[in-house]
């Protein structure tokens, strides 16, 4: 049973420091971080997508997994103690392994846009694949992501989710033990 893997071997200190990665990630936009280097967590997690969801999700944030992600249920729910919900509209996390429907999770308010939903997207790769340039608070100037694994139709999803702006979707890009994150203000254009 996906248990008896192990999670952080310092919890207290690998989660601060995962989190942190993700704060830097999501203040700085398509910039490239690392986490989960020494995770080996239960198939299919990658050890960045597997710290993450440690760092970010407790017994009081609900998580949705898509069909893939399902296989490491009981390792989330026995490492994070979250509450793995079967409907994508109630979570605050959600962690997928393939494009998950934005148009359907928790978007947040206006007066509350933080109680938005947070997409934790295991992908192919960072720093290569199809290049997106990317504009907007945290950076200076428009930056470039390589990302492999985002569908077609990506820059049009994203551009929907922008347009709820205080509200929507973040998201955080995890592959490997790398990571990169897109919040809701950002714009995103293909190269």
């Amino acid at each position: 049973m996906s248990v008896d893997i192990p999670g952080f071997a310092d919890p207290v200190g690998e989660a601060q420091a995962t989190f942190r990665a993700v704060l830097d990630a999501l203040s700085r936009p398509g910039r490239i971080g690392s986490a989960g280097a020494g995770l080996t967590p239960p198939a299919p997690l990658d050890g960045a997508t597997a710290a993450v969801a440690l760092a970010l999700v407790d017994q009081e944030t609900p998580l949705f997994l898509d069909a893939a992600m399902q296989a490491a249920g009981d390792w989330l729910a026995f490492h994070a103690g979250a509450p793995v919900v079967a409907d994508n509209a109630r979570a605050a996390f959600v962690l997928a392994s393939a494009w998950v429907d934005f148009a359907g999770l928790q978007a947040g308010s206006d007066e509350a846009p933080e109680a938005s939903a947070t997409v934790i997207l295991q992908v192919a790769a960072l720093g290569s694949g199809t290049a997106y340039r990317l504009a907007g608070p945290g950076l200076a100037a428009p930056s470039v992501l390589l990302v492999a694994g985002l569908p077609a139709d990506f820059v049009a999803a994203w551009a929907a989710n922008h347009a709820l702006f205080p509200r929507g979707v973040d998201l955080v890009l995890c592959a490997g033990t790398t990571l990169a994150a897109l919040p809701r203000s950002v714009t995103v254009e293909a190269v």
